[in-house]
């Protein structure tokens, strides 16, 4: 009996040694990874589009980028990287801030190459190395030291952002963090624009600790996501997960936005939740069109004849607009 409960004993503690070496082993790959490009160099080559504007505004701009990195004495933030049109210290033109808020165990130096492309389009673009970034709290800091630069006589940005044309941005949990940014925050109304990829949806968002009211949204907001399993499951997202970014979600936020605000909604036709750079055309089209006044830009969105009702890499679209 005695040799029973040993036998039993050893057994128990062989695989509670097993556990503990394959959580440690999980955990060390997860941080190797966390620090892994997520995207490749000219990553943006690649995208197929029979959809002329949509086919542009994926690929690089005119603008040469430039790029600085500042340390932060937040813990969570560490450090900012800001992407702008290169010489513009030496330019008296301004340009308009993006400020992204980052997806879930994802910092900006993972994915440089998006920041980078994004500028070229005559932006000057701010992430962070904050990994859980759904609260919105990072996104509101870093937008009030990026704008505390712009004051800065001896910062490469002074004098150099549209403090009235700032847009935010983010995929997943950092959808909902960007929506809470533009409406939780005493600076939230400094946005007057936003695009979220994938956002996670409100039932996922308020258990995640990340609750965002989309009532309160009231500037210019385009949200997207993928028709694949892992944005849509098909169960209900009320009872059960529905995927992270489920049409029925889509549906329910953009209903909720008042009329008076100009709201798209959209699904990338066959992408997965970590397919969302194949927004990456129409999410440059949005933001060039609502931060620099670009009637190309707006012919992919306005009117009966919008570029994004004819392209067949859309589909599930509501426009008010």
């Amino acid at each position: 009996m005695k040799k029973s409960i040993k036998v039993v004993g050893i057994t128990l503690l062989s695989l509670f040694i097993v556990a503990i070496i394959a959580v440690a082993f999980l955990l060390i790959k997860n941080h190797i990874d966390s620090k892994k490009p997520m995207i490749e160099d000219m990553y943006y080559k690649n995208f197929q589009s029979k959809a002329i504007l949509e086919k542009k505004y994926a690929g690089l701009g005119s603008y040469e980028v430039s790029q600085v990195k500042l340390k932060s004495e937040d813990n969570l933030i560490k450090e900012y990287s800001i992407w702008y049109p290169k010489g513009l210290e030496n330019k008296q033109q301004t340009y308009p801030l993006i400020v992204v808020t980052n997806a879930s165990n994802t910092a900006a130096s993972v994915y440089e190459p998006f920041f980078e492309r994004l500028a070229s389009w005559g932006f000057i673009v701010v992430g962070n190395e904050d990994k859980q970034a759904g609260s919105g709290l990072t996104t509101s800091k870093t937008l009030d030291d990026v704008l505390a630069l712009n004051k800065n006589a001896e910062s490469v940005l002074y004098g150099k952002i549209q403090q009235d044309h700032i847009g935010a941005l983010g995929y997943s949990q950092g959808g909902a963090g960007a929506l809470r940014a533009v409406t939780e925050y005493k600076n939230s109304s400094k946005y007057k624009t936003i695009f979220t990829g994938s956002a996670a949806y409100p039932l996922l968002a308020k258990n995640m600790g990340w609750r965002y009211d989309i009532s309160k949204v009231n500037i210019p907001y385009f949200m997207s996501a993928g028709t694949g399993k892992s944005d849509d499951s098909g169960e209900d997202s009320k009872t059960s997960f529905g995927g992270v970014a489920p049409l029925s979600s889509l549906v329910e936020n953009y209903n909720k936005i008042s009329n008076n605000v100009f709201k798209i909604r959209a699904r990338v036709s066959g992408a997965e939740h970590w397919d969302m750079n194949r927004a990456d055309g129409y999410m440059t089209a949005w933001m060039l069109y609502q931060l620099q006044d670009d009637p190309e830009a707006g012919s992919v969105f306005l009117g009966k004849n919008a570029e994004i009702l004819r392209n067949s890499n859309w589909q599930d679209i509501q426009k008010n607009k």
